[in-house]
């Protein structure tokens, strides 16, 4: 009996054993037109096999390029797509550099103070007034979202100067969304359970409470007795 530990190790486990057999003994025909007709095969039974991946783009070019892979880059078969190499696979991505700067305020994200040093570029009028009136009330909603607690105007105001440097200016007079409303739109937001569908919802209970309800009182017509 042979157990899988005594067997060649699979390049991608995820296809199995029978795809490592199958490349394996492509490799080996010699007619390059059969074997070429005998990869096309392989790559619609590794196509089979992950049915749910068909509507990832370049969903085929991947199956070739595991193909390759799997066959150790020996197999030589005509492919539609660019030939892909060992080193394709074994040269380690570059390192993505971490954003090393620092958040004022973590619960209101870097987002916004980008979108501040974009309102900073206005020119003085009532476009950049208005894009400052809609920060400040943007700064609230992040406030309320992140906090339990309710927030009053003043302390939006103080730090939105504090993240614009009093570059930017708010008529502090004009109030913001009150933090109320704010909540109940973000509750509005999510999505309600349909208790009618689910199985012993509220709209079937009360469906067979009536029903039942009914099945009684004829019932109890049927057995009063008659003068």
């Amino acid at each position: 009996m042979e157990y899988n530990t005594q067997l060649p190790k699979l390049e991608i486990p995820e296809y199995g054993r029978n795809i490592q057999v199958m490349i394996d003994h492509c490799i080996t025909i010699e007619d390059r037109e059969e074997r070429n007709k005998c990869a096309r095969a392989i790559i619609q039974i590794m196509g089979q096999l992950n049915p749910h991946l068909r509507d990832i783009a370049d969903f085929t070019h991947k199956l070739w390029d595991h193909l390759f892979l799997i066959s150790k880059f020996q197999l030589d078969v005509d492919s539609p797509y660019p030939r892909p190499n060992a080193e394709t696979f074994t040269t380690k991505p570059k390192n993505v550099p971490y954003p090393a700067t620092k958040i004022r305020y973590k619960h209101y994200g870097k987002t916004i103070e980008r979108i501040i040093d974009a309102a900073k570029t206005y020119e003085e009028g009532p476009e950049k007034k208005e894009l400052s009136r809609l920060i400040a009330n943007h700064l609230k909603k992040s406030y309320v979202n992140w906090n339990k607690d309710s927030v009053t105007d003043d302390v939006i105001f103080k730090q939105f100067k504090e993240m614009t440097n009093n570059e930017l200016h708010i008529d502090e007079n004009s109030a913001l969304t009150h933090a109320n409303e704010l909540k109940n739109k973000n509750h509005n937001n999510q999505t309600p359970i349909n208790l009618s569908a689910r199985d012993g919802g509220g709209g079937n209970n009360k469906n067979r409470h009536k029903k039942n309800k009914n099945k009684f009182k004829h019932r109890n017509n049927n057995n009063r007795p008659t003068s």
